[in-house]
């Protein structure tokens, strides 16, 4: 069996799970989460446990079983405490500002750049104090569907990534931007 597929998922008291045909409804207290379920899977319910099973050990089969579980896990995770990534603005002059559901940028462009979210997302922009490397300000993205985080800092990202020889732009908190030498280093 699958080792991911093959866990049990542990309910919270406060989560209420409804089962279907092809879809599997989680409520939580951040709100209500739907999971498609394909056909060669089942989900059984136990005593606060939510266990997936599968009807063939062939290959597509074994990887849905994992999927899945980790999809259910997720929208879990979802409804009891959501999910958040973090990005980091750097560079002189780069400001960010969230107004109702729009995220305004100024990254360093002829114009600003305006980057209308979604509703289940929420964007603050944290500022700070004291810039320390051209690190001008936090944002962070959070919901409660770990796709939609995803996909939505992604999208910040992109607006513009980090550049090679001086490191401006937007990032991850976490992540290591390696900075080529440049014409000084030759």
């Amino acid at each position: 069996m699958s080792r991911v597929g093959r866990k049990t998922i542990e309910l919270p008291s406060e989560v209420k799970v409804t089962i279907e045909k092809n879809q599997v409804r989680v409520q939580g207290p951040r709100g209500t989460l739907i999971t498609p379920v394909p056909a060669p899977i089942r989900i059984e319910l136990t005593d606060r446990e939510l266990q997936a099973h599968r009807d063939s050990d062939d290959k597509p089969v074994k990887a849905l079983h994992g999927l899945t579980r980790s999809l259910l896990a997720n929208a879990v995770k979802g409804v009891t405490e959501g999910f958040r990534k973090d990005l980091d603005l750097v560079g002189i002059g780069f400001r960010a500002d969230v107004k109702g559901k729009i995220l305004n940028l100024s990254l360093g462009f002829a114009h600003p750049v305006v980057f209308p979210f979604s509703e289940g997302i929420e964007i603050q922009v944290n500022r700070d104090k004291k810039p320390i490397a051209n690190h001008v300000a936090s944002i962070v993205v959070t919901g409660n569907d770990k796709q939609q985080v995803g996909q939505v800092a992604a999208e910040i990202r992109r607006l513009r990534r980090p550049d090679a020889y001086k490191g401006k732009g937007i990032r991850y908190a976490d992540e290591v931007v390696k900075l080529k030498v440049g014409k000084k280093g030759v």
